[in-house]
C-alpha cells in the first residue's frame, strides 16, 4: 500500500512539473509572440523589433531552457523517490 501511495505521489509531482513547463512555454510563445507583440515592437534587438524576435527565436530559446530545467528537476525527483537509473 505504501508503494502505491509513493507511486501516485511521484506521478502527481511529475504531472505538476510538466504542467508548469507547458504553461511557461504557452505564455512565452503565445503571450510574447502574439499578445504582447505590439507592446514589444518599439524595442530594437538585432535589427528587428523585440516582438518579432520573440515570436521567431524567443519561444524556441525558452523551450530549450525548459528542456534542461525539466531534466534537472526530474533527476532530483527520481532521486527523491528512489527511482533513479
Amino acid at each position: 500500500m505504501s508503494d502505491d501511495k509513493s507511486s501516485n505521489a511521484y506521478w502527481k509531482a511529475n504531472i505538476r512539473i510538466i504542467t508548469v513547463c507547458m504553461v511557461i512555454w504557452a505564455l512565452a510563445s503565445f503571450g510574447g509572440g502574439i499578445l504582447l507583440r505590439p507592446l514589444l515592437s518599439g524595442i530594437q534587438v538585432g535589427g528587428s523589433d523585440l516582438g518579432f524576435w520573440f515570436a521567431q527565436q524567443g519561444s524556441i530559446l525558452v523551450f530549450i531552457v525548459l528542456i534542461f530545467w525539466y531534466v534537472f528537476r526530474m533527476n532530483r525527483l527520481d532521486r527523491e523517490y528512489g527511482v533513479e537509473e
